[in-house]
């Protein structure tokens, strides 16, 4: 597989952890967050949740995404635009819900519409294993998830974690994500089984974890140069 000279600065960290973590400074605090009761989740896993919207409509007409997630979104494009080469689509993450939930989205720019898959969040940033993400920190060896804006950096492959798509963290909430090897991969537990016999996902160490039957369309198509915004 060819890989950019993007994708190869990695700095040893993505090649060898996945989900492991390294340096820096802040951590995000949900204050007071008291994790809601758990939804039921059925038993038999959905599959990712597509929506088309019709000809000439705006973007999600459906409202499956939050409407302040998108608005966030498409400033955090704007400004990092030096960063976001390709406006095509964006990727969204609405840590607000449950992990058992679709909560991480891709929307279409152009056509307007959104696919919807399910992403894990990181064991420090629940450590009760509740299902909802409560805290968030850049903080090396804290197994947080980071918020903020990403800049997508290209398929690669881990020895641990194989196939999966480097992230750039773009802002001093996530700046840290390459040194922390937080990437896009596909994990057991993120996988529609286990969501079936625990009711919700496993934790990761950081990074967005998804099914492996998901992570293929989502590394075909995030490529280099693509936003993503995670946010509570």
């Amino acid at each position: 597989m060819r890989l950019s000279r993007r994708g190869l600065i990695l700095g040893g960290s993505a090649l060898l952890a996945g989900c492991s973590s390294a340096a820096s400074t802040s951590q995000l605090q949900l204050a007071g967050a008291v994790a809601p009761t758990l939804p039921i989740v059925p038993e038999r896993a959905r599959t990712a949740h597509v929506q088309m919207a019709d000809a000439g409509t705006t973007i999600d007409p459906h409202g499956i995404v939050r409407p302040d997630l998108i608005e966030r979104a498409r400033a955090a494009m704007d400004v990092h635009g030096h960063k976001i080469s390709k406006r095509d689509r964006m990727y969204l993450v609405d840590f607000q819900k449950f992990s058992g939930e679709d909560r991480l989205y891709e929307v279409d720019l152009e056509g307007g519409w959104v696919t919807a898959y399910r992403t894990s969040h990181g064991r420090g940033s629940d450590p009760a294993h509740s299902g909802y993400a409560q805290q968030f920190s850049n903080r090396p060896d804290s197994h947080m998830s980071s918020i903020g804006a990403y800049a997508t950096a290209g398929a690669s492959w881990g020895s641990q974690q194989g196939p999966n798509v480097l992230l750039d963290g773009l802002e001093y909430s996530n700046n840290l994500a390459r040194e922390r090897a937080i990437i896009i991969h596909g994990a057991d537990y993120a996988d529609p089984a286990f969501l079936a016999r625990q009711g919700k996902l496993g934790r990761s160490y950081g990074c967005f974890s998804v099914s492996h039957a998901d992570l293929v369309p989502l590394r075909e198509r995030m490529g280099e140069g693509r936003l993503l915004f995670a946010m509570i």
